[in-house]
């Protein structure tokens, strides 16, 4: 699904009201304007053909965590987390379940959710997917912006209901449609009583009034703490029920979101339980493996599973690729492997067993991926829903696609504030990595800037761009230092036209290039802004381990 300039990108990326600090002089009148005439991205890494019949992990690369997947008929469909990014929840398509591609957001309008003035991990947590009756459903929390919430829709690319809000408490609800005609969510929350111990939680049921939207009354504790509770399980979420023969099995994550992340697997002959743990969990988890193994996946669980009508499962879930330790840019990505049954008992892995990078296919007629390796936006037309930006649209455009340019206007809110940036941008997808871009812009005063912004989190960004007389790089790797980061590295401009910057990323390093744009003649070589610069700091790892990194056009003016 595709928006034009009467679309999203014409209200998306606006500043929010009063409350964040607006003057009553409409941005649209303001006379600092940056121009962007392409963005492009291209994979700097070599990788081998992947042999006939296999696939590579992950499926979905950089920064789609909590992944939950439904299969209608032949067709699949998943959705992701994007926390207080704008538009949200991410409808990805495949038949295949290995080539995916976007076709749409279901948080698309400002009217569904307000997300202003929220940190960047806070907003849509682990949405879930189903499909009964006809419809699409999404169950999701709002994190400091109202709870959790019912969306619905006929057609998967949207558009999607507004929110219905459901009276209860937790995170990461599922549902799950029996085949008696209820409906019911499962979901995490704080355990009976006091809690023991930091991370201590437990999985709950409450039935769902599907016609009227509304949870019923009363709830059923499935699970306290995990599947061992004398060693203190933390963090038991992401809960998901199947009914498979005359069992409920309900797959569950457990020990936190980073490297000692996992998946586990409990089963009933009731669909209130009591539920069993399995006697092998967990069932996918990469914990206890060596630190210097090749093609290292770390943080594994949040999963879902789909049957295929072979009788194979196959399961979807989130882990990271670090280039160091646990760092990674791509925050958690999303990764696909098949589930083997051993005495009606699945489990993705063995123990010991690695993550592979790539693995046999599923039997499935043939899926139209995305081409995540290289693209590039000459901004002529419609902007595709890849394009993402920061917190929920206000009521003054900061930008637009006029005459094969994406505008921004200069706003006051800084990369590092909770305000609405002047910021548009797409997912990093490889350690190794490009993204260039044509810049047309003319400071005005101090501290005018435009540029690209390598953006995890408020905190922990990255900007390189053009200023008053100077090309700058900021960094910024903490909450005390300025909303505009720290100068590492700068040098003088005397070019007052266009120019073109390159963001050229590799594991923890980057380094900035710039050159003039002369139309209609060959381009001169780039040319170093400083050296290179440590990025690891703007890891996940140190910025909340929700998010990934997300790289565009970006300006600011102080005013």
């Amino acid at each position: 699904m595709m928006k034009g300039k009467a679309g999203w990108l014409a209200s998306a990326l606006v500043l929010g009201a009063g409350a964040l600090g607006v003057g009553a002089q409409p941005l649209a009148a303001r006379d600092v304007i940056a121009a962007f005439d392409y963005l492009g991205y291209e994979s700097m890494e070599n990788q081998a053909a992947v042999p006939e019949g296999a696939y590579r992990n992950p499926v979905i690369p950089g920064f789609h965590p909590d992944p939950s997947i439904v299969r209608v008929g032949d067709d699949f469909y998943a959705v992701t987390s994007t926390f207080s990014w704008f538009p949200g929840l991410p409808i990805l398509y495949s038949t295949d379940l290995v080539n995916w591609r976007l076709i749409g957001n279901a948080i698309d309008r400002p009217t569904q959710l307000d997300f202003s003035g929220l940190g960047t991990n806070r907003g849509l947590f682990a949405p879930a997917i189903e499909h009964h009756d006809g419809q699409f459903w999404i169950v999701n929390t709002c994190i400091e912006c109202g709870g959790n919430f019912v969306i619905t829709a006929s057609d998967p690319a949207g558009p999607w209901s507004d929110p219905m809000w459901l009276d209860f408490g937790g995170i990461d609800p599922s549902l799950f449609f029996h085949d008696d005609g209820t409906a019911w969510i499962v979901y995490n929350d704080a355990p009976p009583g006091e809690p023991r111990y930091e991370g201590h939680r437990a999985l709950w049921l409450q039935q769902f009034d599907a016609e009227n939207m509304q949870v019923m009354p009363g709830r059923t504790l499935l699970v306290d703490g995990g599947v061992d509770p004398s060693k203190n399980p933390i963090w038991a979420e992401g809960p998901h029920i199947y009914k498979v023969g005359d069992w409920y099995y309900l797959l569950t994550a457990e020990g936190g979101t980073a490297d000692q992340h996992s998946q586990t697997i409990y089963r009933s002959r009731a669909l209130k339980g009591p539920y069993t743990p399995g006697p092998f969990n967990p069932i996918l988890t990469q914990r206890d493996m060596a630190a210097d193994r090749p093609d290292r996946v770390e943080a594994t669980g949040h999963a879902d599973i789909v049957k295929l009508d072979d009788g194979t499962w196959w399961g979807v879930f989130l882990a990271t690729r670090p280039f160091t330790a646990q760092s990674t840019l791509m925050g958690r990505e999303t990764f696909l492997l098949p589930l083997e049954w051993k005495d009606g008992w699945p489990r993705f892995l063995d123990r010991g067993e690695a993550v592979p990078m790539v693995a046999a296919k599923p039997k499935l007629p043939a899926s139209s991926g995305s081409d995540w390796q290289m693209w590039r936006d000459e901004f002529d037309g419609a902007l595709s829903d890849e394009w993402i930006g920061l917190r929920t649209p206000g009521q003054e455009n900061l930008a637009s696609v006029e005459a094969g340019e994406l505008r921004l206007v200069a706003g006051p809110a800084a990369a590092g504030s909770l305000g609405k940036p002047a910021f548009i941008g797409r997912r990093l997808r490889h350690h190794k990595a490009e993204f260039t871009t044509s810049l047309t812009f003319a400071p005005q005063r101090s501290g005018d800037f435009a540029g690209l912004l390598a953006f995890m989190d408020e905190h922990h960004f990255l900007a390189a761009g053009k200023e008053r007389g100077r090309l700058v790089v900021r960094l910024r790797t903490s909450a005390d230092q300025g909303t505009s980061g720290v100068v590492v590295a700068q040098q003088p401009l005397a070019a007052e036209g266009p120019i073109e910057l390159k963001l050229a990323l590799d594991g923890g390093s980057a380094r900035v290039f710039w050159r003039e744009r002369v139309q209609g003649q060959g381009q001169g070589l780039w040319q170093p802004v400083g050296e290179p610069i440590n990025v690891e700091p703007l890891a996940s790892v140190y910025a909340g381990l929700f998010t990934g990194m997300v790289v565009g056009p970006y300006a600011f003016s102080p005013g």
